[in-house]
C-alpha cells in the first residue's frame, strides 16, 4: 500500500468515527474497514451438555442460568459449573456453555489432558467419534462419558458476506498472521461460515499465550 493510500484510509476512518459519534453510534474498528482483520476470542476449558446429562448433573428439568452472552449468536456462558475427573486428577469450576446440545462435548487444552490423565484428540467441534472420555461431576450427580472430550482445532467463524469479501468459503483453510513481540503465522485455520455466525477467530488459551494474544486482538487472515 502506498503512503498516499494509507493516509487516505486513516482520514476515511477518522471521518467515519466522527460521523458515528455524532449519530450516537459505535465508531468503526479496523476490522470494519479491512476485511482481512478479524478479532480473536480466547476459549478456556468448557462444557456443552446434552439434555440427559444436564438432568443427571443438575437435577431433572433443570435449566441453565444465563450469565453472559457470547459473540456467536444465541450462545452464552452459564453460571453453572462442573468438575472434570480423569484417571490422574480433576479440574473444578469448569464453565458450562449454553444452549444445550444433542451431545455432550467437553473442550480442554493439551495441558488439561496431562493433568486429567487423558489424551483428547485435536478435532473440530462435533467430531466426537473415538475421542477421549472422563467423568463429569455436578451438584446433583455425575456422568461418565466414554467419548466427548477434545482439544478444539483453531478456526474462524465468519459471516457469509465477510467470507465473500475475503474470497474464502466454509471449509477452506487459511493462514493467520499475528503481529507483536510474539508474532508469527498460524497455519491450517479452518473457515466456518454460515448465516448465524459472527466473524471471530477461536483459539485456546495455550495458543493465545504462545502468540501473546488476548480477547478482541486483531489478526490478519491470509489465503493459501
Amino acid at each position: 500500500m502506498s503512503m498516499h493510500s494509507l493516509i487516505d484510509r486513516i482520514v476515511a476512518e477518522l471521518l467515519a468515527q466522527g460521523r458515528a459519534a455524532a449519530a450516537g453510534q459505535s465508531p468503526l474498528t479496523a476490522a470494519d474497514t479491512d476485511p482481512a482483520l478479524v478479532p480473536v476470542g480466547v476459549s478456556n476449558r468448557h462444557v456443552h451438555l446434552s439434555r440427559p446429562d444436564m438432568d443427571a448433573l443438575f437435577g431433572p428439568g433443570s435449566v441453565l442460568t444465563r450469565m453472559k452472552a457470547m459473540k456467536q449468536p444465541g450462545q452464552y456462558a452459564a453460571t453453572e459449573t462442573v468438575t472434570l475427573r480423569g484417571p490422574k486428577g480433576e479440574i473444578g469450576k469448569v464453565r458450562v456453555l449454553g444452549p444445550l446440545r444433542k451431545e455432550t462435548q467437553i473442550e480442554v487444552s493439551v495441558a488439561d489432558g496431562f493433568a486429567l490423565g487423558i489424551k483428547p484428540p485435536m478435532r473440530m467441534s462435533g467430531k466426537l467419534d473415538g475421542s477421549a472420555g472422563l467423568t463429569v461431576v455436578g451438584p446433583a450427580g455425575s456422568v461418565t462419558k466414554d467419548a466427548g472430550v477434545i482439544v478444539a482445532l483453531r478456526h474462524i467463524h465468519m459471516r457469509p458476506e465477510d467470507a465473500v469479501r475475503l474470497g474464502v468459503k466454509n471449509g477452506d483453510s487459511v493462514d493467520v498472521v499475528v503481529s507483536g513481540p510474539r508474532g508469527g503465522v498460524m497455519h491450517n485455520v479452518a473457515i466456518r461460515s454460515d448465516e448465524v455466525s459472527a466473524t471471530e477467530m477461536h483459539i485456546d488459551v495455550e495458543e493465545a499465550n504462545a502468540f501473546g494474544l488476548t480477547n478482541d486482538a486483531l489478526v490478519r487472515v491470509r489465503k493459501v
